[in-house]
């Protein structure tokens, strides 16, 4: 029974997680229909930031060091949005209506995140930097003229390879400088680790088990996650705004609803969720560049299941998710230490059945009681279900749902 309620309390934990990455995505899904295969870089990028911030906080010893978890957070969350909104206005707005060529874009931007962890260091920062200035600053100062909307075609082709060439010439000079703390990659394709403040160490003992209190934090979080999800869509204009556009994009537009900030709103909402996400999961595990790929599938996973745009569907879907996968892994180990402890009776059941079918019972239970077993029979046990309810738990209504 312990275990069983360790495990209850270990899937509700890695649930919240998911239902944290995938709250962002489900609005994000449900109201522009991208499938935005880069969120899982998102929630990367988020977990990162928290490793940086931890570095920072380090030599200031305590207590300083048990705070910087607060700055990690809306640091996490203002840097993934910001990095998501700026895919939303520079790659998605163009790629509306075009779903595969969004689901490609996507992918790509995915991998050069991935590929831009492995290789950032000082030089590729400033040299990132230095064309950002001179290319947007440019183009800000063409718009400010009057003739500005004439001009954009012509200042783009100027300002563009003028940028690339100056921002590469400033790079050439770093890197000729043979500055070692320049050149180095910050994090390179190692991975790293978070530690947890020490508030957040050890666990509160119920009964036979303990429950860490970094799952605690992590459900804690989620929770405010959700709440805070839930006021600005149900209480605040902007909201309203992103529940209207949802419901009937053409007709919102009609009544003078800015649908492309909009459209930029939600990406970046969904995006600084995505931090958050990132942020919780540095306390699970190292942090890697690959370290979004490992729940993208299953972000996708709750938000099908779910109901595309439902908040209420992506809590449901997320912690059944999380609780199952982790049920599958105790029932098939504690099946196959109780046949195993049968084995020994000569005329039991398991003896007679191993004898029959030459097929060892313990060992196949042992099989499924792996981490990547108990997700395939969760993408079984998906499959089914969306075989009887395609749409979801809570299906998507209004206008958007007949298209």
């Amino acid at each position: 029974m312990s275990l069983l309620l360790s495990s209850i309390f270990d899937g509700i934990s890695i649930g919240s997680v998911l239902l944290i990455a995938a709250l962002g995505l489900a609005v994000v899904f449900g109201l522009m229909g991208v499938i935005n295969l880069a969120h899982g870089e998102l929630i990367m990028l988020g977990a990162y930031t928290t490793f940086v911030v931890q570095n920072v906080f380090k030599p200031l010893g305590e207590p300083w060091f048990s705070l910087y978890i607060f700055v990690a957070l809306p640091l996490a969350f203002l840097i993934s949005g910001l990095v998501g909104l700026g895919l939303e206005r520079g790659i998605i707005r163009y790629l509306y209506g075009r779903p595969l060529e969004t689901l490609l874009a996507t992918w790509g931007v995915s991998l050069i995140l991935q590929q831009f962890v492995r290789s950032v260091n000082g030089l590729l920062s400033i040299a990132l930097v230095s064309f950002a200035l001179l290319f947007w600053g440019g183009l800000w100062l063409v718009r400010r003229r009057p003739d500005g909307n004439q001009l954009k075609t012509k200042a783009i082709a100027v300002l563009l390879p003028l940028s690339l060439a100056i921002a590469g010439v400033i790079g050439l000079l770093i890197y000729q400088s043979r500055q070692t703390a320049l050149i180095n990659p910050w994090f390179s394709a190692r991975n790293v680790d978070v530690t947890a403040p020490a508030w957040l160490k050890g666990g509160l003992p119920l009964g036979d088990f303990q429950v860490p209190y970094i799952r605690l934090f992590i459900i804690v979080l989620t929770a405010l996650c959700v709440l805070g999800t839930y006021w600005f869509l149900n209480k605040s204009s902007w909201g309203l705004r992103i529940r209207s556009v949802m419901q009937n994009r053409s007709m919102s537009a009609c009544l003078g609803i800015p649908t492309e900030k909009v459209d930029a709103l939600t990406f970046a909402l969904g995006s600084g969720l995505a931090g958050i996400a990132g942020c919780g999961i540095s306390f699970l595990g190292s942090v890697g560049p690959n370290t979004g790929q490992n729940y993208i599938v299953d972000t996708f996973m709750v938000v099908v299941v779910g109901g595309v745009g439902n908040l209420l569907g992506t809590i449901v879907a997320a912690l059944a998710i999380g609780v199952i996968n982790y049920l599958v892994i105790v029932g098939s180990s504690s099946l196959a230490v109780f046949l195993a402890s049968t084995q020994t009776v000569g005329a039991g059941f398991v003896p007679q059945f191993q004898a029959a079918t030459g097929i060892d019972l313990v060992e196949f239970f042992n099989f499924f009681a792996t981490t990547s077993m108990a997700k395939v029979i969760v993408f079984i046990l998906i499959i089914t279900f969306l075989q009887i309810k395609p749409a979801g738990l809570f299906p998507q209504k209004g206008r958007t749902a007949e298209l």
